[in-house]
């Protein structure tokens, strides 16, 4: 038999078919995605500032063994966005979970890969053999290292979600932690009483996995830990959450790399008054307004929006969500894209009611205007700028400003068909240029003068949005 190079073999144990690409596990060179140094409210990711977008499949692109996570990656990188969202594989879902069609997250029992492997007793709720959860899947670790080993190689950063509350007992009651699912007789609680750690055995099981699999993944500069996903759902505790988040900085005091920690918060909107040190990135999901940003400047960190998709399948709604956020002062989007299936996992899958959400080709292009729009600026060096915005007409429009006071200001504008800024900048010539969010084209272009009191600005006639950059011009 032919023997196989480790690029080969690796790409073998992520997809179900063969790639032509070869994934590359040499992560980089300037350590793991951090928090800028400059602007703390942003990241770090290969020596450049970094704001982390991403389309995301629903989350099984490890666990689900009939997805091949190339063409994703692969669409991702075309596309230019760089991050996806992915779960452990210590949740799954099951067909039909919130009305979701060719749910990526929901593999038939044969195709789940576990972090535990199957034993030889029968008697499972899906029908096959049960769990061990006192030993580890090979297969499963080896496919994990490969998915993160093919991102890097793409430039895209993985938010590893490390658990999910249960929400409703179907999901329960088919997860490896339920007693009746291992030969381990262990978890026999309420799956609202899973990550609460009222019971020992079940909490050490939680935190070896967090353990292992942050030592496995520690020499991937490409991704960051997120405790986990929604919480505030299905009995989770500050508490539980607390002890997985020191569980992974004790897991990597003595390994060379620190990798960030992330914790989703709340829904739409919250204040964190109390927030805790390991945690580096606040996570909301559905942030929209993005009110969430201003409630926690003074945390100085970065805020994500790493969810959003359950509003129709049109793109207009998460367009505007991501705009707002982002120029808002948001550090992270992400929305759930589920055009990714098992059978088009290039991202081109027709995308219908009743599943909740959209995605596909044309919204993900409207992502890439979007970070590219956010890139051109020097944004680490700018901020959100409530003062700049005086007044906006009509005033049913919303409008929201990131600024480097004098220099440059990153504008976004949505509700009605044509808006009138009047701004408040310094006294200088800029020049300004109307963008459209959905095309990427450059509606119009003009120089304006500024007195340094108030200077208004009309847009040209637009749908639904529209995007205003306008740069201080330099004397030659």
């Amino acid at each position: 038999m032919r023997r196989l190079s480790l690029p080969i073999l690796l790409l073998l144990i992520l997809s179900p078919a063969s790639s032509s690409i070869a994934a590359d596990d040499q992560p980089g060179t300037s350590g793991p995605l951090g928090v800028h140094p400059e602007n703390s409210r942003y990241l770090l990711f290969r020596g450049r500032p970094t704001i982390l977008v991403g389309s995301t499949e629903h989350y099984g692109a490890v666990l689900n063994g009939d997805f091949d996570a190339i063409p994703y990656l692969d669409e991702l990188k075309a596309r230019g966005l760089n991050l996806t969202r992915t779960f452990s594989g210590t949740y799954r879902e099951v067909p039909g979970s919130f009305r979701i069609q060719h749910n990526t997250l929901a593999p038939s029992a044969e195709r789940y890969v576990a972090p535990w492997p199957r034993g030889d007793v029968a008697g499972a709720a899906d029908g096959r053999n049960r769990f061990d959860l006192s030993r580890w899947n090979g297969a499963y670790f080896d496919r994990l290292r490969a998915f993160l080993s093919a991102a890097s190689e793409r430039g895209i950063v993985v938010e590893f979600t490390l658990f999910c509350p249960f929400y409703d007992d179907s999901l329960w009651a088919v997860n490896p932690m339920n007693a009746r699912n291992n030969v381990n007789n262990i978890g026999r609680v309420a799956r609202t009483e899973v990550y609460t750690g009222k019971n020992r055995e079940l909490q050490a099981i939680q935190e070896a996995f967090a353990r292992k699999v942050v030592r496995e993944l520690n020499g991937f500069d490409n991704v960051y830990f997120e405790i986990c996903n929604e919480p505030y759902f299905g009995g989770v505790t500050l508490e539980w959450q607390a002890r997985i988040a020191s569980v992974i900085v004790d897991a990597e005091k003595d390994l060379p790399s620190k990798h960030l920690i992330a914790q989703n918060i709340a829904n739409e909107k919250a204040r964190v008054d109390r927030p805790n040190p390991s945690v580096s990135i606040f996570n909301f999901h559905y942030a929209t307004p993005p009110a969430t940003v201003a409630l926690n400047e003074h945390l100085r960190r970065p805020i994500g929006d790493d969810e959003t998709g359950f509003r129709g399948v049109e793109d207009r709604p998460y367009r505007i969500e991501a705009w707002d956020f982002l120029l808002a002062g948001g550090a992270v989007f992400d929305h759930l894209d589920y055009s990714f299936t098992t059978e088009h996992e290039d991202g081109t899958a027709r995308v219908v009611a009743p599943t909740p959400g959209g995605g596909g080709p044309g919204f993900r292009a409207q992502l890439q205007i979007l970070k590219r729009f956010v890139e051109g600026f020097e944004f680490v060096k700018m901020a959100p700028d409530h003062k700049a915005i005086a007044r906006v007409v009509p005033e049913t429009t919303s409008a929201r400003a990131l600024s480097e006071p004098g220099r440059s200001y990153a504008i976004y504008a949505h509700g009605g068909h044509r808006v009138t800024l009047s701004l408040h900048i310094p006294a200088g010539r800029y020049r300004a240029e109307w963008t459209s969010p959905l095309t990427g084209k450059v509606e119009s272009a003009q120089e304006i003068e500024s007195p340094g009191t108030r200077v208004d600005i009309t847009s040209p006639d637009y749908a639904d949005d529209i995007a205003l950059s306008l740069r201080r011009v330099t004397n030659r």
